[in-house]
C-alpha cells in the first residue's frame, strides 16, 4: 500500500485536516527547503547575539521573574536543560496521544517559520520524533495558557532530549532514552534559545481546539439527522424549515441546518399524513426551533475555526527573531483568543445537547408523544423501555452545563507577579473535549430512541434520509446480542455516530449535508 503524502511544513500554515491527519492517522511530517533556509538564517542572528556579551532574554538571561539575571556562555547549555527540566512540572492523568501529537505538530510548525531561532537540526529531530510515533507522556495539569502551554510542551521537549517517559510506536510506556534508541534517534543537546522556543506556544490548547472543532462539525450533521427523525416520530411538521421562512432571519448556520432538515425529511409520508386536519397549531420549540439552535452552533463554530486558522498561521514565541535580525520580546503567547472560543464552544455544545434531550423526552412521554407507547416499551410496566436512556442524557446535559462555565474569565498570577494575567486556555480546552464527548452520547441516544419510535409509525414511510438513518441503526442493533442491556445499544449507536457511518448512510441517499 502506498504511503500517503507527508504533511509539509514551512510552505504556509498547516490546515485543520493536516493536524487531524498527524494526530489521529499518524501521517508523516516533512520540513520544506524554505523552512530549513529560514531557520538557518534566523539561527545566525541568535548565535551573533549569543556571542555579543549583551543580555538578551531567552539567550543569555534567566526566565520569567529571573529575566534580569545574566548567564555566562559556558553555562547556557545547562540553562536550556534546566529550563526544560524545571518546566516539565505537570501532574495528573496522562493526556491523550492524539492531543500530544497535535501539539507537537503545531509547535514544529512554528519552529519552521524561522522566527524562533532554533537550529534546523533541532526541528528535524522533533519531526523525527513524530514520524517514529514516539509520543511524550504529558500530564493533564500544569498549563495556565500564558507564556504558552509551558509544562505540556516542556514534557515534549524533555523527550527530545532523551529524558522523561514516552509511549513508543506500539503504545508501550517506556523511557524516552530507550524509545529513541529503539527508533534509531539521538537525543538533542539544546543550544542557546532552543529550550524556550520549544515550550513557549499555545499549541496544546490550539491542538485541542482543532480536534474538538473537527468532531463538532460532524456532530452538527448528526444533530440535524436526529432532529429530523424526531420530527417524524412526534408527527411534527417540516413546513417551519421552509427556505422563505428561514430567509426572514438570514443567519447562515440556521439556513444550512434548515436545508439539512428538509433534505433528510424529503418524501416523508409521515409528515405529509397530518398536513391537513391536525388540531395542533404549532410544534414545541425543541422541534420548531431546531435550525435556530443548531444553526447558531454552526455560526459559533465558524468563528472558532477562523480563530484556529489565524493561530495556525502564527509564529508564537518570546522572544522572536525578526527578519532584520532583531530579537524582540512580545506578548503573542497569551492564550486569550483561543481560550475565549474554547469556552464559547463549550456553551453551544451544552445547548445543542439540551435541545436534543428535550426532544428525546417528548418521545417517551405519552402525554406529548402523539400516541407512542410509554417510554417506547414493548410491555409497559414490566419493561421500562428507553426511560433510563433519557436519564443518561439528563445527567450528561447537567454536566455539560457545568462545563459551560468559562475558564477564560479566571486568572491566577504566577512567576512572582511577572506573569500576572493568564488565559487558562488549556483548562478551557480540556473541558471542551469532555463536553464534545458528552454531546456525542446525547445525540446517539436521540437517534436510538427516534429510530425505535419510527417503528411505531408503520405503515407510513419516513423520508428517504430518515429511513436510511433508521436502517443504519437497525442494522447496528442487530449485531448487538439479544437480551443485552440498553447500555450496549447506546454504545453501539454511539459508535455508529462516532465513526461516521450514520452520516455516510444518510448522505448516500440524500447527498452531502452541510
Amino acid at each position: 500500500m502506498e504511503e500517503s503524502p507527508a504533511v509539509m511544513l514551512g510552505m504556509g500554515p498547516p490546515t485543520m485536516a493536516d493536524v487531524v491527519a498527524v494526530a489521529r492517522s499518524e501521517a508523516r511530517v516533512a520540513i520544506s527547503a524554505e523552512a530549513e533556509a529560514a531557520m538557518g538564517e534566523s539561527r545566525t542572528h541568535v548565535e551573533r547575539l549569543a556571542a555579543s556579551g549583551q543580555p538578551v532574554y531567552g539567550i543569555s538571561t534567566g526566565f520569567g521573574a529571573l529575566a534580569t539575571k545574566y548567564i555566562e556562555p559556558d553555562r547556557r547549555r545547562s540553562l536550556q536543560r534546566a529550563l526544560v527540566a524545571s518546566h516539565a512540572a505537570g501532574a495528573g492523568a496522562e493526556v491523550e496521544t492524539e492531543v500530544v501529537r497535535a501539539m507537537m505538530l503545531l509547535r514544529l510548525s512554528t519552529l519552521c517559520t524561522g522566527r524562533t531561532g532554533v537550529r534546523p537540526g533541532t526541528a528535524r529531530a522533533y519531526a523525527a520524533l513524530l514520524n517514529a510515533h514516539v509520543t511524550p507522556i504529558v500530564p493533564e495539569y500544569g498549563s495556565l495558557g500564558c507564556s504558552g502551554d509551558l509544562a505540556p510542551l516542556a514534557h515534549c521537549a524533555l523527550a527530545l532530549m532523551g529524558r522523561g517517559e514516552v509511549r513508543d510506536s506500539s503504545g508501550t510506556r517506556t523511557s524516552a532514552a530507550d524509545a529513541l534508541a529503539a527508533a534509531g534517534l539521538k537525543p538533542v543537546e539544546l543550544e542557546a534559545k532552543e529550550g524556550l522556543a520549544l515550550i513557549n506556544g499555545t499549541d496544546g490548547m490550539l491542538g485541542m481546539l482543532v480536534l474538538a472543532a473537527t468532531d463538532l462539525r460532524a456532530l452538527l450533521k448528526v444533530a440535524d439527522i436526529g432532529a429530523a427523525m424526531t420530527v417524524e416520530a412526534l408527527l411534527g411538521t417540516d413546513r417551519v424549515y421552509a427556505a422563505d421562512l428561514q430567509a426572514l432571519r438570514p443567519h447562515p448556520g440556521q439556513a444550512a441546518s434548515a436545508r439539512n432538515l428538509m433534505r433528510v425529511l424529503e418524501g416523508s409520508q409521515i409528515t405529509a399524513s397530518h398536513r391537513t386536519g391536525d388540531a395542533r397549531v404549532q410544534d414545541a420549540y425543541s422541534l420548531r426551533c431546531a435550525p435556530q439552535v443548531a444553526g447558531a452552533v454552526r455560526d459559533t463554530l465558524g468563528h472558532a475555526e477562523t480563530v484556529a486558522f489565524r493561530e495556525m498561521a502564527s509564529a508564537i514565541d518570546n522572544p522572536v527573531v525578526l527578519p532584520d535580525g532583531r530579537i524582540e520580546s512580545n506578548g503573542n503567547f497569551h492564550g486569550a483568543p483561543v481560550a475565549y472560543v474554547l469556552d464559547f464552544l463549550a456553551i453551544v455544545v451544552a445547548d445543542l445537547a439540551s435541545i436534543a434531550e428535550r426532544r428525546t423526552d417528548r418521545m417517551l412521554d405519552t402525554s406529548r408523544s402523539g400516541g407512542l407507547p410509554p417510554f417506547l416499551a414493548e410491555d409497559p410496566g414490566v419493561d421500562s423501555g428507553h426511560m433510563i436512556a433519557q436519564y443518561t442524557q439528563a445527567g450528561i446535559v447537567s454536566e455539560l452545563k457545568r462545563l459551560a462555565a468559562p475558564s477564560s474569565v479566571d486568572s491566577i498570577p504566577s512567576s512572582a507577579m511577572q506573569e500576572d494575567h493568564v488565559s487558562m486556555g488549556w483548562n478551557a480546552a480540556r473541558k471542551l473535549r469532555r463536553a464534545v464527548d458528552g454531546l456525542e452520547i446525547v445525540l446517539a441516544i436521540e437517534v436510538l430512541v427516534a429510530a425505535r419510535a419510527l417503528g411505531f409509525r408503520v405503515p407510513l414511510e419516513p423520508g428517504a434520509g430518515t429511513a436510511a438513518a433508521k436502517s443504519a441503526v437497525d442494522a447496528c442493533l442487530a449485531r448487538v446480542d439479544a437480551g443485552r442491556e440498553l447500555a450496549s445499544e447506546i454504545e453501539a449507536v454511539r459508535a455508529l455516530v462516532g465513526d461516521g457511518v450514520l452520516i455516510s448512510s444518510v448522505e448516500g441517499v440524500v447527498g452531502s449535508l452541510e
